[in-house]
């Protein structure tokens, strides 16, 4: 149990970097305050998350298979907490002037790094935790805790830090030290509901030296690489992922701006619904929690698809700012189920031997194309000189990857979906030999030729 806590809390206390950093203080902080001017700013940031995604594709896998094959996955997981956590503190040095726009960028673009990075380790703890017919559970609950932790922080930096007038603790709001102390609040929250999960949830037993484990993951890394392109199951999954985070991206990008644009909501109206929005996505979850392991997690995708791409499509529709709020809080109540549903997919189906790095691809597919959405977005609004012609790309987003993901074969609740024999022994091997000392890479107990049966057989091959 401690350990399930522990593992809960991290998603309580990674939800303040989102929202206190990525959405609604400090991004909109750097757009007003610190950019030489909004449209500047917002390019600016656009472009520091599209190179955070490369960063992000280019090491998420790699570290993966690095934690899969070290047995270390609790040690990345810190350090990468810990890069979060300081460059997080440090956005407190960022001035309202356009001297410090460009730390601005690099602290919060090595957040943003760390954070994604930091749950290719996390999401890889989950199936050492929950038996088969509670995993979706887990993960819906923790992730509803995401969203509480993040409003609740948040509620904290409003309350005591940018709404009193005049600011408290002696803050000096000419400088807009009430502002940047969030940066602060969010890094201590952090640091004290993240440093649990690297304690009390146990490593696997066996653990390769450092040095042989990075002398092995290129090779590792080839394989996972090989293995994205070679089972019809994971690639098929991540095509399906990659289309509808683009949409729910493009969904959270630009809601607001086109709230704003056609309903006239004010700056404060729409933080309001953002927060609104938030509150149903982690109750859509904590419901989602129950239903889940009885329907399945590719059941619960594609019903959430189904709800959002209606909900999207009735949104487009109306023109009544009462509806919009009806509507718009509706959505909200299966954004989280979706997203934490294709988490326990993946958890089902990743090999045990790999499970780090395909979550490290679980990751990439979540980022590498998300210029996509609001390119698609932009240009649509341009050629019919209508917003609600250029939203319509997230309907299509969404029921793209609806329809990619009906193509993904339901792993059963009591197994997953494992790698190809030949597969195996290019990950096992340099594992074992490091643990056991053993010279002989080709060597095949026989407990390692039954799994390998075992994982041709559930393949179909």
């Amino acid at each position: 149990m401690p350990a399930i806590v522990a593992w809960v809390l991290y998603d309580w206390a990674y939800g303040a970097f989102s929202t206190v950093v990525t959405t609604f203080v400090f991004a909109t902080y750097f757009t007003r305050a610190v950019a030489a001017d909004q449209v500047t700013g917002a390019a600016q940031w656009a472009g520091m998350q599209a190179a955070a995604g490369i960063a992000i594709a280019l090491l998420a896998v790699p570290l993966g298979a690095v934690a899969d094959l070290g047995g270390r996955r609790r040690a990345l997981l810190a350090a990468a907490t810990a890069v979060m956590v300081v460059c997080t503190a440090l956005l407190w040095t960022v001035h309202p002037r356009v001297a410090d726009m460009p730390r601005a960028l690099w602290l919060a673009g090595l957040a943003t790094v760390a954070f994604e990075v930091a749950t290719v380790f996390y999401n890889a703890m989950l199936p050492d935790l929950a038996g088969p017919r509670r995993l979706g559970r887990l993960s819906m609950l923790a992730w509803g805790a995401g969203y509480a932790g993040g409003l609740v922080c948040l509620a904290l930096c409003l309350v005591l830090l940018v709404w009193p007038k005049p600011p408290l603790f002696g803050l000096d709001a000419a400088t807009a030290e009430p502002v940047r102390a969030t940066a602060l609040l969010a890094a201590g929250w952090l640091a004290v509901f993240g440093w649990p999960v690297a304690v009390f949830v146990a490593e696997p037993a066996a653990r390769t030296p450092w040095r042989q484990a990075l002398r092995h993951s290129g090779a590792a890394l080839r394989t996972v690489l090989r293995m994205a392109w070679r089972v019809p199951a994971l690639r098929r999954f991540l095509l399906a992922r990659l289309l509808f985070m683009d949409g729910l991206t493009t969904l959270f990008a630009f809601g607001g701006i086109y709230a704003a644009g056609q309903f006239g909501l004010s700056a404060s109206e729409v933080l309001i619904f953002g927060i609104g929005l938030n509150v149903a996505a982690g109750i859509g979850v904590l419901g989602f929690a129950f239903i889940e392991d009885r329907i399945g997690a590719k059941a619960t995708i594609l019903v959430s698809l189904a709800a959002l791409c209606a909900l999207s499509t009735a949104l487009l529709l109306v023109h009544g700012r009462g509806a919009f709020w009806v509507l718009g809080h509706a959505l909200g109540l299966f954004v989280g189920p979706a997203q934490a549903a294709s988490r326990s997919l993946l958890a089902r189906m990743a090999p045990v031997e790999a499970r780090a790095a395909w979550f490290g691809l679980f990751a990439l597919s979540g980022r590498v194309t998300g210029f996509i959405g609001p390119a698609a977005l932009a240009a649509a609004t341009a050629a019919f000189a209508s917003q609600r012609a250029g939203m319509a790309v997230i309907v299509l987003l969404l029921g793209a990857g609806g329809l990619a993901l009906l193509g993904v074969p339901s792993p059963a609740r009591d197994a997953r979906a494992l790698l190809p024999a030949r597969d195996a022994r290019a990950l096992l091997p340099a594992r074992d030999a490091g643990a056991t000392g053993a010279r002989d890479d080709d060597a095949e107990p026989e407990q390692l030729r039954d799994q390998q049966q075992q994982r041709q057989h559930r393949l179909g091959g």
